[in-house]
């Protein structure tokens, strides 16, 4: 059996920022069905549009609609598509310079093979079917026929065919409504997937949890013992390989009290979640205390592990579910105030 395990892991957080009145503006624009740009002091204009000129830094006040029809200037064939890419079959990345616009724009260009392009060519923005302000409005780039661009004349391609608007927007224009407010925010999902090779010493860790036990190492010299274990002792360097089976009971050394919800979180606040020092140990643990209304728990109180049911159990700290009041006298502050 090997010594070390390994487990893909995704690290992914909902990152939320407000967008400014120049991306914004530009964001809009997707929403509504249409492409904004802006234009530097220098006469350029810019899609997305710049929230500074690069020039004079001034703030970029003078914006412009350019087409949604363009022209391929560079591009990259994706044969194996990856994870939230915006197609799961083999597509381009293409940075297209929009009519009206000066720089090129970086999106995807859904053709099937890198034969279907070529530098120069036309292609079109494909509008997603909903859009809510968001640089996924834009779907991709389509190639553009020959005849579209005939049958466009001097309006442009994308003037012959119109693209469909949000709807919202539709039916306000409809009803003679005011507009849909302009977008002001943006949440994008940000994730990263990597496989995680735990060390010998972590390995001993995870599989001791698997096994319903809770597993340390001591430091020879200083005998010091540290959960979880590591390969030297922090203190003095010294290698750890003797291996020590800890209490399930312990004592809080310090805790916060959680009240305020979160996305993603598992328990309704409020709640506490708090350092453990097992018994045996010289090192504290961060983990949840339930079974005690959180305003009653304070330092030193004696408590104890509580596991999942064995079916759920797999090489994690979140088979011990949480910690619990054992009932016993507090501990003496001496006894743990070496470890806060």
């Amino acid at each position: 059996m090997s010594r070390t395990l390994q487990a893909p892991v995704t690290v992914a957080f909902d990152y939320t920022r407000s967008t400014g009145p120049v991306i914004g503006r530009f964001l809009t624009g997707l929403r509504d069905g249409h492409v904004v740009g802006g234009r530097t002091s220098a006469g350029a204009v810019v899609v997305p549009p710049l929230e500074f000129d690069p020039v004079t830094h001034e703030p970029t006040t003078d914006f412009v609609e350019v087409s949604s029809v363009g022209t391929v200037t560079s591009w990259t064939w994706v044969p194996e598509p990856v994870k939230d890419q915006p197609f799961d079959r083999p597509f381009a990345f293409a940075l297209v310079t929009l009519d009206g616009a000066d720089v090129p724009f970086l999106h995807a260009l859904d053709v099937s093979s890198p034969d279907e392009v070529t530098t120069g060519m036309r292609v079109r923005v494909r509008w997603a079917a909903e859009r809510t302000g968001h640089i996924n409005d834009i779907a991709c780039f389509e190639p553009v026929a020959a005849l579209d661009e005939v049958e466009g004349g001097a309006g442009g391609p994308d003037r012959a065919r119109p693209q469909p608007r949000n709807e919202a927007a539709t039916e306000q224009s409809r009803s003679g409504d005011v507009p849909a407010a302009p977008v002001t925010g943006v949440v994008t999902r940000v994730s990263l997937d990597y496989d995680y090779a735990a060390s010998p010493e972590e390995s001993l860790f995870y599989r001791g949890l698997n096994e319903g036990r809770i597993m340390g190492q001591r430091c020879p010299t200083c005998q010091k013992v540290y959960i979880p274990p590591r390969s030297a002792c922090p203190a003095d360097g010294t290698p750890t390989e003797e291996e020590v089976e800890l209490s399930q009971t312990g004592t809080v050394t310090t805790f916060c009290i959680v009240n305020v919800p979160f996305l993603g979180q598992k328990i309704t606040p409020p709640y506490v979640s708090a350092y453990v020092l097992l018994d045996g140990a010289d090192i504290a643990v961060l983990h949840l205390i339930l079974g005690v209304p959180a305003d009653e728990v304070r330092m030193g109180m004696r408590v104890k592990a509580v596991w999942k049911p064995r079916d759920e159990w797999t090489f994690s700290l979140e088979n011990i579910d949480h910690f619990a009041p054992t009932g016993e006298p507090d501990a003496e502050f001496d006894t743990y105030k070496q470890h806060l």
